[in-house]
């Protein structure tokens, strides 16, 4: 295990989690806000999956995910960067909602069940990233690392399980920080998910060998039965 690829990924991991917390708490303006830490749960189990998942079983992954190489799609760079900046704004707008109280009443039995679909739809990405040792960050074909395609596991249902795992994290992040402003921010990012999902698909049968084949026998992208 190179261990200087484990603490660069621990430390830009605990990066991440302070980044949100401090984005959601100092917003709210209260550290007692338990969605808040529920959003920091979820995160740190899928970081921690996936890191067990990478370091266990691919680990030149780790060096992919961590610093990859050139050859990313200048699409798909501009693309990542809105969703991080947009992520940054929901969690804000879910803080000041909280703490002006602009969505109001919240049954929390809906929150709950918004919490159990984020951690359900987070833990599709490290399932998906246990089959596909070429899950990088950026759509680009990973020629110098083999690149070839990926179709066990979650991939016999549909092509891009792990947009799907977001998908279903970014709608229900918002409903468990009880914030219908912050809702509306994330259908951006779920808007710009699905552009990325069918940019990289066309990528990947234009580009990927294999990858034409596979598409006509797992017929969806990221839903079975609608797309």
């Amino acid at each position: 295990m190179n261990k200087k690829l484990l603490a660069r990924y621990l430390l830009d991991s605990i990066l991440g989690l302070v980044g949100g917390g401090v984005a959601l708490f100092w917003s709210a303006g209260r550290i007692d806000w338990w969605p808040g830490w529920g959003v920091l749960g979820v995160n740190a189990f899928m970081m921690a999956a996936m890191g067990v998942v990478i370091f266990r079983l691919y680990p030149d992954l780790a060096a992919e995910r961590l610093s990859p190489p050139k050859g990313a799609k200048r699409w798909d760079l501009a693309i990542n960067s809105g969703t991080r900046l947009i992520q940054l704004a929901r969690y804000i707008v879910a803080g000041l909602d909280q703490r002006n109280g602009w969505t109001g009443g919240f049954p929390i039995g809906i929150q709950l069940a918004a919490l159990a679909i984020s951690l359900l739809g987070y833990s599709i990405i490290p399932w998906a990233v246990a089959h596909n040792k070429f899950f990088s960050q950026v759509v680009r074909i990973q020629s110098d690392r083999g690149h070839s395609v990926a179709a066990s596991g979650p991939y016999r249902f549909v092509r891009h399980p792990g947009y799907l795992g977001m998908l279903a994290f970014e709608l229900a992040i918002p409903i468990m920080l009880a914030s219908w402003w912050s809702l509306l921010i994330s259908v951006v990012n779920v808007a710009l998910i699905i552009l990325r999902t069918a940019l990289e698909d066309r990528t990947l049968q234009a580009e990927l060998p294999g990858y034409a084949d596979y598409a006509q026998r797992v017929r969806y992208r990221l839903i079975p039965g609608i797309w």
